[in-house]
């Protein structure tokens, strides 16, 4: 092998194993790079020559004194009496961020939900939008999770992943798609002894329509996986830990 595909693939010695786990531990770097050589040894900091502020100058003749101290810069004669309004930098708006994402989470990928009111539920992976939150969907008809967004923070990349490079969302689809809109109260007037009950939520005819359609999509992704009988068990089941099982000991 050359020396350039050596160095290709060559990696720290201390790596990510997965899920947050390092080769070594700790302890173990501390006595592999002997820094139990460096404890308690201390540097004396080295201090740089700094300019002087004064210079000694000769003087002429005898009832001057011989010599004077000179100041190397000047004070300034005359002085603002405002002080100049220094440009601010513009605001860093949440909005302009720079949004990341996990490499384990690709489209197409099954995430475990883990907040919300579907927690638990396996859903699918499609895209993260504007706000950084991603979109995902159950399909509907196999877990009744619908489209609906959520932080990466709250979810499990699992390593089972379906095929969506066919799948075709609509631009509509973003973070505006998904606010609710709120109505300002009525002010009370004359003769209404009894407050309007509130209304609840209720799906739009749009976001039935839009949820049928990128199900639909979806569905055929899962039909062409060489597994879709395991598929369909494994996103219709929940996600639960039963005794002596720890997430971090699984691997997903």
């Amino acid at each position: 092998m050359a020396p350039a595909e050596k160095s290709k693939k060559s990696r720290p010695r201390n790596y990510d194993l997965g899920n947050g786990v390092v080769r070594f531990s700790r302890s173990r770097v501390y006595h592999k790079k002997a820094l139990y050589k460096f404890v308690g040894k201390k540097v004396a900091p080295t201090k740089k020559p700094g300019k002087p502020k004064v210079v000694v100058k000769p003087i002429g003749g005898d009832k001057n004194g011989g010599t004077r101290v000179v100041l190397v810069q000047k004070r300034r004669e005359v002085y603002p009496t405002q002080e100049k309004i220094k440009k601010r930098p513009g605001k860093r708006l949440f909005k302009n961020h720079v949004r990341t994402l996990r490499p384990s989470i690709t489209p197409g990928t099954v995430l475990i939900l883990l907040a919300g009111g579907h927690k638990g539920k396996r859903v699918v992976f499609l895209k993260q939008l504007q706000s950084g939150l991603l979109l995902v969907t159950g399909p509907f008809q196999i877990n009744a999770c619908p489209l609906r967004r959520i932080s990466q923070r709250y979810v499990i990349a699992t390593q089972t992943k379906i095929d969506i490079s066919t799948v075709k969302i609509d631009d509509k689809i973003n973070d505006e798609y998904f606010k609710r809109q709120r109505e300002k109260r009525a002010k009370k007037e004359e003769g209404d002894v009894f407050q309007k009950k509130k209304e609840g939520y209720k799906v739009s005819e749009e976001r039935k329509v839009d949820q049928k359609a990128v199900d639909k999509q979806v569905l055929e992704g899962i039909k062409k996986h060489p597994d879709r009988k395991i598929l369909l068990a494994y996103l219709y089941a929940s996600f639960g830990l039963r005794s002596s099982q720890f997430p971090h000991r699984m691997q997903f």
